[in-house]
């Protein structure tokens, strides 16, 4: 027997719970399909990152300043912690000091970047010390930290109490407008959004096919400090720099590019900048690297955390134990931040092709409810 909602939901990662969250709240009966037993992608594989500090000018800025709400109202709601404490941006030389001088004087100032510039005594006053090596610090203030092992289960939880229902362990084999068939039977809805990371095969295969996606992958580890080190934020270094687009373009950023090339050729040729994220049992997840292509190759390379180990030492300023070891891995595209596919009437697929899900998808994914729905008009730009 077909079973009948208003909308039906493929993937519970953030960008699935997004959109189950944003037509729950308008009043529409959703339901939500999950492969696995609970969540296991990159949603929860991550750091529990939601920056708003490195995102580009324009539309990607605009998408994390408006999630940063949202995962407030969440918090609150569902009883996951979320730090709002901001990050902390170390620049580790001279170079990096004068890249993140100039943002803040400039473009932070033009493009509405709240941000501060922690130097002399107040940075030597952080963690009692603890980044005095460092030549300044990049505060981002309206950066957010979430455990995202924690938080994802909690926010699914705070979705059923919303009246959403959740598949899990059930296998979408097949999406045609207004129709899934599942591993539970077939159901029918209104809409259907299928958001399934990086499996480009599975469902909608030629419309996915045409956007000529890869896929990521990411070394990651958790680790214990061998000292005393209670981190409360985020911490990234001027390597990010390298990385996140709100830092793209200037002539600092170039300097550095070219410095780490000339020295530390390594870090370019494996995608390493540091990311560091505290967790409620004061360890840190660490990384990461940056691998493409069209699968993800399950073997990791030492070699490759021993680099990202060795800075998050210097960084940190102190030893660290290793007890955990793991892989992210998301859709990648290029520049294109996100794709969404208008595959059919009433059929449509949301895609982030980088890792900020956590950072821009609540606010993204409001923004497709109402454009599928045909409410006014958001501004959402979507990519080509």
């Amino acid at each position: 027997m077909t079973q009948h909602s208003d909308m039906l939901i493929v993937g519970a990662g953030i960008l699935g719970l997004s959109h189950a969250y944003a037509a729950a709240q308008r009043g529409l009966k959703v339901r939500v399909f999950e492969r696995s037993a609970t969540p296991l992608g990159a949603s929860v594989r991550n750091f529990g990152q939601a920056l708003v500090t490195g995102q580009p000018v324009g539309q990607m800025h605009a998408l994390a300043k408006a999630s940063r709400s949202l995962w407030a109202h969440w918090a609150e709601q569902a009883g996951f912690a979320l730090k709002r404490n901001g990050s902390l941006l170390f620049a580790r030389n001279e170079l990096e000091h004068q890249l993140l001088e100039h943002f803040c004087a400039e473009r932070a100032v033009e493009h509405g970047y709240r941000v501060e510039l922690l130097q002399g005594e107040a940075l030597n006053q952080l963690y009692n010390g603890q980044f005095r090596h460092h030549h300044a610090a990049l505060l981002g203030l309206d950066d957010q930290q979430l455990y995202s092992r924690e938080a994802i289960p909690a926010l699914v939880e705070f979705l059923r109490g919303q009246g959403v229902e959740f598949h899990f362990s059930t296998l979408v084999r097949d999406a045609e407008p207004g129709r899934l068939r599942t591993t539970a039977g077939t159901f029918s809805g209104a809409q259907i959004v299928v958001c399934s990371g990086h499996d480009y095969q599975t469902l909608l295969s030629d419309a996915m096919a045409a956007l000529d996606p890869q896929v990521c992958r990411l070394q990651m580890l958790r680790v214990r400090p061998q000292f005393d080190l209670d981190l409360q934020q985020s911490v990234l270094t001027g390597l990010s720099c390298l990385h996140y687009g709100a830092f793209a373009g200037l002539p600092q950023t170039l300097a550095l590019q070219a410095q780490v090339q000339k020295d530390s050729p390594h870090l370019v040729a494996q995608g390493i900048h540091l990311l560091v994220s505290p967790t409620p049992d004061r360890e840190l997840i660490i990384g990461d690297s940056h691998h493409y292509g069209r699968d993800a190759s399950p073997f990791n390379a030492e070699q490759v955390d021993d680099w990202m180990i060795e800075l998050a030492e210097h960084t940190l300023g102190g030893k660290l134990q290793v007890i955990e070891r793991w892989q992210g891995v998301y859709g990648a595209k290029g520049s294109h931040p996100f794709s969404l596919l208008r595959v059919a009437p009433g059929l449509s697929s949301a895609l982030m092709h980088t890792g900020v899900g956590m950072s821009v998808g609540p606010a993204l994914a409001e923004r497709n409810i109402a454009d599928l729905l045909g409410e006014a008009p958001h501004g959402l730009e979507v990519p080509a």
